[in-house]
């Protein structure tokens, strides 16, 4: 091909001023069989991947103002422009793509330009076998065929005014080209800039175009500005919230949005996609930049998260981008070279974990690193965090906190904040002055109507700064595009040896906290013995050596009661019960329980049923977890009925959609360890209807924690959600005093509710509560989640207000009453409560019920 043979581009500006919009300059005409074949492979979903914006040229002519006579001329060329990927030739095993370019086609001739028009190299070629996907030998460089160049595929027009020439009748004549150049616009008379090149198309119906910077920031730089155009195999896969998320973190890391600093936080709740809208971001920053001529925003990002995500963060750059050809990601585990990622230009992306990477900072103090992203980053929320302080001597001053778990109080919140945005918020003595003692104790009760109203105005202050860089969905959203949901808190029977054995372990306890030399941590062992007799009281035989008084008294229950009885539970037996009504179906369920120990009871009832199971804990080889995974979601129900899962080793990124029921065995303090576990059956691809299931024994410390548990979501749904609270979360003696209490009750819960229902099945949001709340008396407002189990200092009101809020979605159903089983959505506790009727046998004594759905 002769270069001579195209036209000035600026000449061809001249002859389209008619034909120009806002943004874009019309493109050079095609000939009909080009634009037939163009058409035909825009629909293509490989077109989309690395598409560039080149401004093709007519051939070159003279010049009349003579339409027909022009487009006669133009329909003559034969040749096709691709995008396409280049490298020089190698042997190496792990191949990289050196940059990006175009292949020109023309008859049997193939010429392989890079972006700024260099020659790379040239050979013969058949054109009509060139397909989208293909590779191929051009010279001495190795190239793959990603997209055709639309005839649509329009240069922009840059950000400057132009000034046009008039049109004249006088003939024009051009002057031949020596070199294929990127195309050139006339930015005023006399004057000419190389013309922007777009990668991908703004015009393309579902097109995610990112914001500009303001005219203020490019008019400083002296520079033009291109969109940024996300990847289309990328967009067409975002939901809305995802794409809302793709813009405003953009917005955060390129310093768009109104607050000194680069970083952002993505709260989203379980399930929304965090990792893809990383993926999407991290992609455009990579490739693109809106200011023009500028290299990408960046070369190198750090993805840092728990060692045990670390393999699902690769998959997921797999899934959406591919292999090492495309994107460099280098995996961080105990055998690999640091300096592979530091030195050279083969990865772009680290995938590390939080333990690897407090030894390893140091050598990546050069690796130039532009952006870190920190998944579950709530672990980052003590100042002292040595990963944190790991992540600041990178001096990277773009960071993302990824955590889908609600911060718990001030010093937490001000730790996350200040680590993406340091000194936003000044130091932390001035932020707690300013900020978090007006508002705590403006949510005290019977504060007074100044402290009150300073707390107002500060939390509306502080609401109106995080909102620039903190972003946070519900997992609401997940109800238009997935099956509906049930969510059942069941209230299980304490049997009489697990009353006695309890009441035993109190009597103790009590007399330990009125010695008050005693060690707090002996407290808390006690707590947890008290969690263990919920579940079994065989697991207080296990073999220990904690605390001398504790094992004395293990021991002598394991004389007094024989090992059969002991085994048994209130929440055991409705388990079994459960098990039995389930597997006359043909779904599969995951099987929770923060206690290995416990795992290991529920495993033998699994074995003892001849039910096939899968087991994944703390034990479980890295290596093995996504096999494990894959293995259930493949298989039905007769290959493997069960997965027991650890929530502390399993809790966070596993997706087991294979099944349609998940149990929680045991609760947490936690509430974030609990709501993560409990999603890992509701993600993307859950194709049925799902059911969770809390289990709880009623009047014993299970409702307790619960009862906290709900009092904390409510009370501090975080400063994310300008609710705040104060940042103690440990016992005082009176409060411990009323955790170590058994009541002999079908459901604490819903009596100290107080909600006036009649336990039949009827939505609490469908009862009129006014009559249940002195309004005189109620002191309103907020208060520290400690006060909530200090019945001394909380008003009876209060504290039913409080509970109302938190658990006002769910029905509450009464297990005595005959008959309002069938106001249950779920057949299989509808068989369970039924012949728990009918026996009179049976251990469930209340259940709450919630249905998320659209």
């Amino acid at each position: 091909m002769n270069n001579s043979t195209f036209v000035s581009p600026l000449l061809e500006k001249q002859l389209n001023t008619n034909n120009q919009n806002n943004n874009y300059i019309k493109s050079c005409s095609y000939s009909t069989a080009t634009e037939n074949h163009l058409k035909i492979n825009q629909n293509n979903p490989i077109n989309n991947y690395l598409n560039k914006s080149i401004c093709l040229k007519k051939p070159f002519i003279n010049i009349e103002n003579n339409k027909s006579e022009e487009k006669e001329s133009i329909t003559s060329t034969e040749e096709r422009h691709y995008n396409v990927l280049w490298r020089k030739q190698t042997t190496k095993k792990n191949k990289t793509w050196k940059g990006d370019g175009v292949l020109i086609v023309s008859r049997n001739m193939c010429y392989l330009k890079d972006l700024e028009g260099n020659n790379l190299g040239s050979g013969r070629c058949n054109p009509a076998s060139l397909l989208i996907g293909d590779q191929l030998v051009v010279g001495d460089k190795e190239i793959e065929i990603n997209s055709i160049v639309a005839k649509d595929y329009i240069c922009e027009k840059p950000s400057v005014h132009v000034v046009e020439k008039q049109k004249t009748d006088t003939p024009m004549y051009s002057v031949p080209i020596k070199k294929f150049k990127t195309p050139l616009l006339s930015s005023n008379v006399g004057q000419t800039f190389k013309l922007p090149v777009l990668r991908h198309d703004p015009n393309e119906e579902g097109a995610l175009v990112l914001p500009r910077p303001q005219i203020k920031e490019y008019e400083e730089k002296n520079v033009r500005i291109v969109d940024v155009v996300v990847d289309p195999m990328l967009s067409r896969h975002l939901r809305p919230h995802q794409r809302e998320g793709v813009k405003f973190l953009y917005e955060c890391v390129m310093k768009m949005r109104e607050f000194e600093g680069q970083g952002a936080i993505l709260a989203d709740e379980m399930g929304l996609g965090k990792s893809l809208q990383i993926i999407t971001l991290l992609w455009t920053l990579l490739k693109q930049n809106p200011y023009y001529g500028k290299e990408p925003v960046i070369k190198r990002a750090l993805i840092v998260c728990p060692v045990t995500l670390i393999n699902n963060w690769k998959r997921e750059f797999r899934k959406w981008i591919g292999g090492n050809e495309r994107i460099g990601l280098f995996v961080v585990d105990s055998n690999v070279n640091i300096k592979s990622f530091s030195v050279g230009r083969v990865y772009s992306i680290m995938i590390i974990g939080y333990e690897r990477l407090r030894n390893v900072c140091d050598e990546l103090k050069d690796a130039n690193i532009d952006i870190v992203i920190c998944d579950e980053g709530h672990r980052l929320k003590s100042a002292s965090n040595k990963s944190a302080q790991a992540i600041r001597s990178l001096k990277t001053r773009r960071r993302i906190i990824l955590s889908g778990t609600p911060i718990q109080n001030g010093s937490e919140f001000y730790v996350m904040v200040d680590f993406v945005n340091p000194g936003l918020l000044e130091n932390y003595s001035t932020f707690k002055r300013e900020f978090e003692n007006p508002i705590i104790r403006s949510r005290q009760i019977g504060c007074m109507k100044k402290d009150e109203e300073k707390g107002r105005i500060r939390t509306e202050q502080l609401s109106s700064l995080t909102k620039m860089f903190v972003l946070r969905r519900t997992s609401k959203i997940l109800n238009e595009y997935l099956p509906p949901t049930v969510e059942y808190i069941v209230f299980c029977k304490p049997t009489s040896l697990q009353v006695e054995i309890y009441r035993k372990l109190i009597d103790l306890s009590m007399l330990n906290l009125n010695s008050y030399n005693i060690d707090m941590t002996v407290h808390l062992q006690a707590l947890t013995y008290l969690k263990k007799i919920c579940n079994s009281p065989a697991l207080l035989f296990q073999k220990r050596k904690e605390n001398q008084q504790f094992d004395m008294f293990c021991t002598n229950i394991k004389h007094k009661f024989s090992s059969n009885l002991s085994k048994k539970s209130g929440k055991l037996l409705v388990f079994d019960k459960f098990l039995e009504e389930l597997k006359t179906t043909e779904e599969k369920v995951v099987i929770v329980s923060h206690y290995t120990q416990t795992l290991e009871i529920l495993e033998n009832i699994l074995i003892l049923k001849s039910l096939s199971y899968l087991r994944l804990d703390g034990q479980t080889a890295n290596a093995k977890r996504q096999e494990y995974v894959d293995k259930f979601n493949a298989s039905d129900s007769n290959e493997i009925f069960a997965f027991l899962l650890s929530a502390k080793s399993g809790g966070y990124g596993l997706n087991l959609i294979g099944a349609s029921r998940l149990v929680l065995f045991d609760i947490d303090w936690n509430p974030s360890l609990d709501i993560q576990a409990m999603a890992r059956i509701r993600r993307d691809g859950q194709q049925k209807k799902t059911f969770v299931y809390r289990f709880l024994t009623s009047g014993m410390i299970d409702e307790k924690i619960y009862q906290r548990q709900i009092t904390k979501q409510a009370l501090s749904d975080t400063f994310i959600d300008s609710k705040i609270t104060s940042k103690r979360d440990s016992f005082t003696q009176e409060e411990l005093k009323s955790l170590f209490f058994y009541q002999d009750t079908s459901c604490q819960t819903h009596e100290l509710l107080g909600c006036g229902c009649q336990g039949d099945g009827s939505n609490v949001k469908n009862i009129n509560h006014r009559e249940m709340f002195d309004e005189n008396n109620d002191l309103g407002g907020w208060v520290k989640s400690s006060e909530i189990l200090n019945s001394e200092t909380m008003t009876p009101n209060y504290l039913k207000k409080k509970y109302l809020y938190s658990i006002n979605e769910y029905s509450h159903i009464d297990a005595s009453k005959n008959n309002d089983y069938y106001n249950i959505e779920d057949t299989v506790l509808q068989r369970i409560l039924q012949e728990n009727n009918e026996i009179d046998k049976g251990y469930i004594s209340y259940i709450f019920e919630k249905i998320e759905q659209l």
